[in-house]
């Protein structure tokens, strides 16, 4: 029907290229996926000439297809035909209806829109764009909304009858405008395990027993689960605080909170920066919204962060989850971003628990500030055990002060497990170090600097982008000091990184343990 060698082939979010892949030439690699080496959990440019766009954010293919369609008319390209998948979730972003409303006004671009609908994307699809859809799965007849943004409509179609399909699919292509093929999908079809699966039909799956769909070993306690109990009981003491999700009540922890309080839970759709905004709605309505979003994605609103909440210091809480190194997503789903951008917000406050007990700490900290927003960090991991410190000074968490130490190692968030390892190895081998937890990242505590200042040797250890990091400025903070230490930052490199395991990623960067301590004796040798 379609060629994707020739034609323009966009898979909206990326999820839905498993087939795909199979069938250009990747089925013998197919057990690699998401695996160090092995295939892409989404389109992959470097993979195949099959895969257009390194697509896995939601929302975009159809802003894809209408560039792609005018590509083509100015070059004289015409006969390289321009198709977009999508599901019903992506179309609760503004970016859909952004490219719907060029597309319907250009009937001489042919496009076609493939609309697989299924009711979900992590969780059921929400707004009123749900309803228009299931009113036309129930045939009720009457004209749809993309008829009246000007495309033309085929369907509902089984979009498991494959004969059906592409009945409809040749009947779009014979348009020669831009038209939306409806096929209706039921998610997790033909796996029962996933049928049965009413929480969200298997999407954020680990590993499991192919057979029965369990895991295959207990889920340890995740910094999400953490999470999502702590901000359960600030809200059995806080009846103001509410919790804003963009289609991710489950996989971003708010499912306790949720079934307790139900009406506190606003799940707005895969639509960040309407999140972001009507959060800070929310806050200008007496309440405190806590926003539960994963640390990639907030990057989409980062403007409405700036002016809608920083500029009205509105307090908002963000939760960024999956901060950092994530593992198999890769290069578009690692959060190494949001520590570069949210320092630079006025007024915002960043923080990134080391721990558990941290996490609980710092979240009702965030959640008790009321002048102005907050933000928290934390990866996609199990939380390992609590790690203690031996006191508070100035706003941060001394964990290891050795005597007479010259080096100080600044261990951001989850990073002061492999600083304290690293710190212990160095004191074997004759140099004593200390460690200190900041807490807070943004803006810098006010005794971070005087912890820092006498030593001779600083570093800054950070799962997070190097560029804006919290290393670079403290180097600037204490610049002018009558005597500087030398100050290092061991962060991530500032390039897009590849799928792979959290802990292989994390060493490869220098951020474990052995990488931590040979930063510092490469730079004492030198």
């Amino acid at each position: 029907m379609f060629d994707s060698a020739r034609d323009s082939l966009v898979f909206d979010t990326g999820h839905q290229t498993y087939v795909h892949k199979i069938l250009t030439g990747r089925a013998e690699a197919f057990a690699t996926l998401r695996q160090e080496g092995g295939l892409s959990g989404y389109p992959s440019r470097a993979e195949s000439r099959h895969d257009l766009i390194e697509n896995s954010h939601a929302s975009t293919a159809l802003s894809y297809a209408d560039g792609l369609a005018k590509a083509a008319a100015l070059r004289g390209t015409a006969g390289r035909r321009v198709v977009a998948v999508v599901g019903d979730g992506a179309l609760t972003g503004g970016m859909s209806w952004e490219a719907l409303n060029n597309l319907g006004a250009a009937p001489e671009r042919p496009v076609v829109v493939v609309l697989n609908d299924n009711g979900r994307s992590y969780s059921p699809t929400v707004g009123g764009i749900a309803r228009h859809l299931a009113a036309l799965r129930a045939g009720s007849g009457g004209p749809t909304v993309f008829e009246d943004l000007g495309l033309a409509y085929l369907g509902p179609v089984d979009g498991h009858d494959t004969a059906a399909v592409e009945a409809a699919l040749r009947a779009a292509a014979a348009l020669e405008r831009p038209v939306v093929v409806h096929c209706v999908t039921a998610k997790g079809k033909g796996y029962a395990p996933a049928e049965a699966d009413d929480s969200d039909h298997m999407h954020t799956v680990g590993a499991i027993d192919p057979g029965t769909g369990r895991p295959v070993r207990p889920a340890a306690p995740t910094w999400t689960s953490v999470f999502g109990e702590e901000v359960t009981a600030i809200g059995a003491e806080r009846p103001d605080v509410v919790c804003v999700t963009g289609a991710m009540r489950l996989p971003a922890g708010l499912g306790p909170f949720a079934q307790r309080f139900p009406q506190r839970v606003y799940d707005v759709g895969i639509a960040e920066q309407h999140a972001v905004t009507s959060a800070a709605g929310l806050a200008l309505g007496g309440l405190h919204p806590v926003v539960a979003v994963y640390a990639a994605f907030l990057g989409r609103a980062v403007d409405q962060v700036l002016t809608d909440v920083a500029l009205h210091r509105l307090p908002v809480t963000f939760v960024l989850d999956r901060a950092g190194i994530t593992g198999p997503d890769g290069a578009s789903h690692h959060g190494m971003w949001d520590a570069s951008l949210l320092p630079v917000v006025p007024g915002l406050a960043l923080a990134a628990p080391r721990d558990c007990a941290r996490l609980r700490e710092l979240l009702r900290e965030a959640v008790a500030t009321e002048d102005g927003p907050t933000a928290l960090r934390y990866p996609k991991a199990s939380v390992g055990p609590d790690i203690p410190a031996l006191c508070r000074a100035g706003g941060c968490d001394v964990l290891r002060e050795d005597p007479g130490a010259r080096v100080l190692l600044v261990a951001v968030g989850p990073m002061a497990r492999p600083c304290l390892e690293a710190a212990a190895d160095l004191a074997a081998d004759g140099v004593p170090t200390a460690v200190v937890d900041p807490r807070w990242c943004a803006p810098l505590p006010a005794g971070l600097c005087a912890l820092a200042e006498d030593r001779d040797l600083v570093v800054a250890v950070e799962d997070t982008c190097v560029t804006g990091a919290l290393g670079g400025r403290l180097a600037q903070a204490l610049a002018n000091r009558p005597r500087p230490p030398r100050v290092l930052t061991q962060a991530l490199p500032p390039r897009f990184l590849p799928h792979a395991a959290r802990p292989r990623l994390l060493a490869e960067a220098g951020l474990d343990a052995a990488g931590i301590a040979r930063r510092v004796r490469r730079h004492l040798s030198g």
